[in-house]
């Protein structure tokens, strides 16, 4: 007999495989002769009082033995196929969409303007340690894209865009732990991404698919409101490939790709977005506030059971929201600037989220009046206005990619501060008004949502915590536009628009999500 049953069980209990057998054992009234064997379906952590729970859905075997875990990808061999489909970009839309392609029989061929994983290594470490930033390898830019290398968080709302399990159950095939299938907010870590996306690189190569690294593309040819081909830079050789599909999956920081559709007339929206900073604070003071904790030793005792401490955290501010995005519990800042004369933070954990730190980027929403001295540029204002406070953030921070920071209540105080708390951003960072940085239109409304987040959260509004910016990747500010139900392009009706840098996505699994259903669109 299998029964799925739901339990309320304090951290220590839900943490302790025997006891949490027994309890079950209990709940089904079972007597001493029972084999019993459980397993986990779902974890969430209720913190609200102050006695926390974990919530749990367990589903029981009685007398008989749970089966193993099993995902069986159908991906066919493609490389006789007859039909093709150009992906530009190897972030999650890019590379689900190739996956996808591989289960349709439709071969894949993959255009990455970046490095693969193990090579872009090199590039972050330059960024870090001598603040050179590679345009074409960074952060943001390679296999993987900008998932990668911050974070690697598997939490969405975007339940109606696809099948959430299946994308979860691929990274699993493909060497994620199975805790992701059962986690609430579930989470793989940067430490363990890379050998990941390469799995899934071997896969779309082994059964047939084509990936080109450094390679970008630079131009396309348009007949009868179709691409016909498109021409791609590889070093300093260019070539032109015919195309029968193309999917954009290019993320939200591939500037150019915009600025060429807009050169050559291709409709292209505006679109509100959000800008901000990263700010960090201990991990033990999040920690203590979220677990009502009344000191350090009742945190660590309770770290025993629980992972690191997030948060969320949203306030309006005369009808602009400010909110927290990509809280990274146990975390580092990130330089993921795509250009040298610019700074731009992220976030990222690893996977056990042990670093001393916590941070998030507190955002401030903004609208596309907000664009208004922009206006010249078009469909591109929000992108231009985006630009120019990633160049002041460069200028404040001393022209190198040390980032311009304050502490947290002298920010709020709108005092500099004489000195800075320890940072686990490691370019560095340099004491200055912030203020000055994000300019009339930002900072206020930071200043009135970092009051009422620290009414919210007592001891959140600290000098122990520093403000790094500027938070200013959170999404692309450029929309290209699609057809609801074909996802094609309205002038062009073989280009599908995908994912976070179209406008379509927030995040690793709706990227991946909608990577899927733009190959299922150009099957039909």
């Amino acid at each position: 007999m299998q029964k799925k049953i739901q339990l309320q069980v304090s951290p220590q209990l839900a943490s302790d495989e025997q006891r949490l057998k027994d309890h079950v054992k209990e709940e089904l009234s079972l007597n001493t002769t029972s084999s019993l064997a459980i397993r986990i379906l779902k974890r969430s952590i209720d913190a609200r009082g102050r006695k926390i729970k974990i919530n749990l859905t367990v589903l029981a075997a009685v007398d008989e033995n749970l089966p193993p875990f099993e995902f069986t990808a159908a991906y066919k061999n493609v490389s006789s196929s007859g039909k093709t489909c150009h992906i530009i970009g190897a972030g999650p839309a890019g590379l689900f969409a190739a996956l996808r392609c591989l289960e349709a029989g439709i071969k894949p061929v993959v255009i990455e303007r970046g490095k693969d994983v193990k090579a872009r290594r090199r590039d972050l470490a330059a960024i870090n340690k001598d603040h050179i930033v590679n345009p074409e390898s960074n952060y943001c830019f390679g296999e993987g894209g900008a998932g990668t290398y911050s974070d690697g968080k598997l939490y969405t709302r975007s339940n109606k865009r696809g099948d959430i399990e299946k994308i979860l159950n691929t990274f699993v095939y493909h060497g994620a732990s199975t805790e992701i299938l059962v986690d609430a907010h579930p989470h793989i870590g940067t430490n363990k991404l890379p050998l990941l996306i390469q799995n899934i690189r071997e896969t779309i190569l082994h059964f047939g698919g084509e990936i080109r690294f450094n390679t970008k593309l630079i131009d396309f040819n348009v007949t009868r409101e179709k691409i016909t081909s498109i021409k791609i830079l590889t070093g300093s050789d260019e070539e032109e490939l015919k195309v029968e599909n193309l999917i954009l999956a290019t993320g939200h920081s591939a500037r150019d790709i915009y600025e060429l559709l807009h050169s050559k007339s291709v409709l292209i929206e505006a679109k509100p977005f959000a800008l901000g900073v990263r700010v960090e604070h201990p991990q033990s003071l999040i920690d203590s506030i979220q677990y009502h904790c009344g000191n350090l030793n009742e945190v660590q005792a309770i770290r025993d059971y629980l992972p690191a401490a997030s948060y969320s955290l949203v306030h309006q501010v005369k009808g602009r929201g400010v909110y927290s995005f990509c809280m990274c519990p146990g975390g580092i800042i990130a330089p993921c600037a795509t250009n040298q004369e610019e700074v731009v933070t992220n976030g990222w954990s690893p996977s056990k989220r042990n670093n001393p730190y916590a941070n998030s980027g507190i955002v401030v929403g903004l609208e596309s009046a907000d664009f208004e001295p922009y206006k010249t540029f078009g469909p591109l204002a929000g992108l231009e206005f985006q630009k120019s406070l990633e160049k002041n953030a460069w200028l404040h921070g001393g022209k190198t990619q040390t980032a311009p920071a304050q502490r947290l209540m002298d920010f709020t105080n709108s005092k500099i501060s004489s000195s800075l708390p320890d940072c686990s951003y490691q370019p560095g960072t340099k004491s200055v008004d912030m203020q000055m940085v994000l300019g009339k239109l930002i900072g206020p409304s930071l200043k009135e949502g970092f009051k009422a987040f620290g009414a919210k959260m007592r001891g959140y509004l600290t000098n122990e915590a520093i403000i790094v910016g500027v938070e200013s990747r959170t999404s692309t500010p450029v929309r290209i536009p699609r057809d609801k139900d074909t996802l094609q392009h309205p002038q062009l009706k073989n280009l599908f628009p995908c994912g976070e840098g179209a406008g379509y996505a927030g995040g690793i699994m709706s990227a991946a999500m909608d990577g899927e259903r733009c190959v299922d669109a150009l099957r039909y």
